[in-house]
């Protein structure tokens, strides 16, 4: 696949995350999709795992909108820069947000098969998001991860 084909899926994807529309998300994913999202500690595997995890993530980011800024590729690989905005809301974390919009930098690297997305790897600091967010990064870590993970940091 070339890169152009590639970076079209890639802001298809992006501009359906950001209208939070996971029916338009869903078209662009190939049924074996791997989404990893490394700072929450996530991986969801096909379509319907996919689909779960998008829906959980609007409720908790409903205002989720991300803007790619650049992109560089391989043969097989895409990998796309740009800022995400959102605002935590809810109790998902175990803390309580204090409802201002979060601005962050984020990377994201894809693969692709049979003209789809088969895989995303979202990164972007938890840190980062935790301060805007005006909540304890160490008690979101421990409502993702568990009390063990503070002490492996």
């Amino acid at each position: 696949m070339d890169g152009k084909r590639m970076f079209e899926l890639a802001e298809a994807l992006a501009i359906a995350k950001s209208r939070q529309d996971v029916s338009a998300a869903l078209a662009v994913l190939h049924p074996e999709m791997v989404l990893e999202t490394p700072a929450f500690g996530t991986r969801a595997c096909g379509l319907a795992e996919n689909e779960r995890i998008l829906q959980r993530f609007f409720e908790s980011f409903p205002d989720y909108d991300v803007v790619l800024e650049g992109h560089a590729n391989t043969k097989d690989t895409l990998v796309c820069w740009g800022t995400a905005r959102m605002t935590m809301t809810g109790d998902r974390f175990g803390v309580v947000p204090n409802g201002r919009r979060a601005e962050l930098p984020v990377f994201i690297s894809f693969a692709f098969n049979d003209d789809l997305i088969l895989r995303e790897r979202f990164f972007f600091d938890l840190s980062e998001l935790c301060a805007q967010s005006g909540v304890s990064t160490d008690a979101v870590r421990r409502k993702l991860f568990g009390e063990t993970s503070l002490a492996a940091a």
